[in-house]
């Protein structure tokens, strides 16, 4: 019993990353192919060939990004995009989400942005209660007037589902910079602990070998 035991758990181990990769990845594939109802009906696909191919939605995603962004990439393409924000600037409560989403995005995906790059140990949601943290910015503007000491904005993320969290302003020297990466610790947080990050010493030593 305890070998069919151990038979059934390793089973698990191998089986249940598989299938939630994979329906992970067919219900993105298929998200994504709802784009091609953008297209007139003649130039359907699955009415093209006959028969439906799965990712074509993915290519369409892809080539209009692409074309966006080469777009908005020149002098005019900026124009235009600077006179859409001025417009949407004048509609009231639209102008609100937009421009948080706005403000956010900007952020996650700029070149230059700064979101997400450390990870830290915080004292959270008590002191004496330690958890991994990522460090988003520093406060400015009047939230900043009212801070004495330095601080730093912090997202904490929750587990297992890392996109939803809390953001808080900590003291920078209550924070503990650690050497981990972002991916690594997105893999702890994810886990609940169980995938720890490498030990930077003991990679530092094998290198040395």
């Amino acid at each position: 019993m305890a070998a069919l035991r151990k038979w059934l758990f390793t089973g698990l181990l191998v089986i249940v990353p598989v299938v939630i990769t994979a329906w992970v990845l067919s219900w993105v594939v298929g998200l994504l192919d709802q784009t091609l109802e953008i297209l007139p009906g003649a130039w359907q696909p699955d009415k093209l060939l006959g028969f439906h191919i799965p990712g074509f939605g993915v290519l369409l995603t892809l080539v209009v990004l692409l074309v966006v962004g080469a777009l908005a990439g020149n002098f005019a393409g900026r124009r235009l995009v600077a006179l859409g924000d001025a417009l949407v600037s004048r509609i009231p409560v639209v102008r609100s989400i937009y421009s948080s989403v706005k403000q956010v995005s900007d952020t996650l995906f700029s070149e230059s942005g700064n979101a997400f790059r450390t990870a830290v140990l915080v004292q959270w949601p008590r002191d004496g209660v330690w958890t991994v943290a990522f460090v988003t910015g520093t406060p400015s503007g009047e939230v900043a007037g009212y801070l004495r000491d330095e601080f730093v904005s912090v997202y904490v993320p929750t587990t297992p589902n890392p996109t939803s969290g809390y953001f808080i302003l900590v003291r920078k020297s209550d924070c503990v910079e650690l050497e981990m990466s972002i991916d690594a610790a997105l893999k702890y947080i994810v886990s609940m602990g169980v995938v720890a990050p490498p030990d930077p010493m003991a990679l530092e030593s094998e290198s040395r070998l």
